[in-house]
């Protein structure tokens, strides 16, 4: 099976025969995947009525368990944003009724960002059409081959992880 990457790396093999351009059979492949993923989880989530980085915030408190609450500080490290954005996006969230803030008991000065029930029902529906969505690119593999890309991937990774 050959595809639009080995032309590409024929190419350059052809013309820069100097450059090791055995990367490019990997990176390639891995950007235009994540393309192909950016789409589908965009179609998943606007199927849930959910933008991406509403899904982001929301999975996040789904993610720390009952009663669904993290410190603003605790979804700045979920998430990756500053935490300018992190309120502008707190801010839309509670107008949408997918989130509240409440008092931390812990600190008079602090707040929580909790999940409401439709926040849950949201965030739920978003994740089960996204796992449909990412399942589909991984019908074509067999579950020891889906093992040992995730490790493979994993080993990409690890540099990285902060």
């Amino acid at each position: 099976m050959r595809d639009e990457v080995d032309e590409l790396v024929e190419a350059w093999a052809r013309e820069r025969p100097d450059l090791d351009v055995a990367p490019v059979e990997v990176f390639s492949r891995i950007s235009r995947l994540g393309r192909h993923l950016d789409l589908a989880r965009r179609d998943a989530f606007t199927t849930a009525r959910v933008e991406s980085w509403e899904f982001d915030v929301l999975a996040a408190l789904r993610r720390a368990g009952a009663p669904y609450e993290l410190s603003p500080g605790k979804l700045l490290r979920e998430t990756l944003v500053t935490s300018g954005t992190m309120t502008n996006r707190v801010d839309r969230l509670v107008d949408r009724g997918l989130v509240e803030r409440l008092p931390d008991p812990h600190d008079r000065r602090g707040v929580l960002v909790r999940l409401t029930p439709e926040g849950k029902v949201a965030v739920d529906s978003a994740f089960e059409k996204l796992l449909d969505a990412e399942q589909t690119f991984l019908d074509g593999l067999p579950e020891k081959d889906r093992v040992k890309l995730a490790g493979l991937l994993r080993t990409l990774l690890a540099p990285f992880a902060s």
